[in-house]
């Protein structure tokens, strides 16, 4: 599962996920989203609608940092038995492409 945290990234929401999708087709996506007040999560919601089985959205009331966001991704996909969890910045820093290298 690739775990993307998200503050106000509207702007890049919608291609990252695609880039992971085409990337990696079999691969779960969980939005870990702080509240952004840009419509980030809304956006998140209507991805998680279209692709319910491997788009998935964690709403966080308020910002509290990546790392936290990080780490509240970790548990949701402990719990939920994962074993394969990646970290993935929303803005495109990290390159989807390179997932199945993992």
């Amino acid at each position: 599962m690739v775990i993307i945290p998200t503050y106000n990234e509207l702007d890049n929401l919608l291609t990252i996920v695609s880039r992971v999708n085409d990337s990696a087709p079999d691969v779960h996506v969980l939005i870990v989203d702080d509240g952004s007040p840009d419509g980030t999560g809304e956006v998140a919601d209507e991805l998680a609608l279209a692709d319910p089985d491997r788009v998935h959205v964690m709403h966080r009331a308020e910002k509290d940092g990546l790392g936290a966001a990080y780490l509240a991704g970790f548990a949701w996909g402990l719990n939920r038995q994962y074993t394969v969890l990646v970290e993935m910045d929303a803005d495109g820093s990290h390159a989807p492409e390179e997932l199945h290298r993992l």
